[in-house]
């Protein structure tokens, strides 16, 4: 697995390419840390907690670039994205079967060895290259809020992260009373303040 995931990992399949050996080690990392978010201190512990929004951002976004990139035979792109989705999950500490399972399916071309053992620790009986493919949800990459960059007076102070539906008024409100501009107005009342929704908050006082 480590040698064919390498092989993906090098570049377009139409492109020649300089053989070096040395990149096999990183991608045999890659897979350790795979295995680790199924089995700890060589215990099975995926859990049937159900999984936060994030995780299944991460999972649904990685769906969605191996699709396409399966699609348009960019296979070293997939490598770097599961790369991505394992250190974010590993990040998030998920071990959760609604995540982890899937994400196994998805390895199965690029790592059919590790895919097949995780998928047998999962509890099945069938082999995982017989299963479909996981569906890609695109309500999952809706973004339902919006970390703002708040500026007092030119420079950046702080980030508060607010629902995307909010009107220009409650952003203002929510932003007034966050202590760290009070900590800025200090009783003041700003002179000036701009506000684009999604995008940026910009206090003058």
């Amino acid at each position: 697995d480590s040698l064919r995931m390498f092989e993906m990992f090098l570049g377009p399949l139409e492109q020649s390419k300089p053989w070096k050996t040395s990149g096999i080690s990183g991608v045999l990392s890659f897979l350790k840390k795979l295995w680790k978010l199924y089995i700890v201190e060589n215990k099975f512990s995926v859990s049937e907690e159900n999984p936060s929004k994030e995780e299944f951002k991460i999972l649904h976004k990685t769906i969605k670039k191996v699709e396409e990139d399966i699609d348009n035979f960019s296979f070293n792109t997939s490598v770097s994205t599961f790369m991505i989705a394992v250190n974010e999950l590993t990040a998030l500490k998920c071990n959760k079967r609604a995540i982890l399972e899937p994400l196994a399916i998805l390895m199965e071309p690029y790592a059919p060895h590790i895919s097949e053992e995780l998928w047998k620790n999962l509890g099945h009986a069938t082999s995982v290259s017989t299963v479909d493919f996981p569906i890609f949800e695109p309500k999952y990459l809706v973004e339902s809020s919006k970390e703002y960059p708040v500026s007092f007076n030119g420079k950046m102070r702080f980030k508060i992260e607010l629902p995307l539906d909010l009107t220009v008024k409650e952003i203002e409100d929510a932003v007034m009373a966050h202590e760290k501009m009070q900590e800025q107005l200090q009783g003041r009342v700003p002179k000036k303040v701009i506000i684009v929704p999604g995008k940026i908050i910009n206090i003058v006082g």
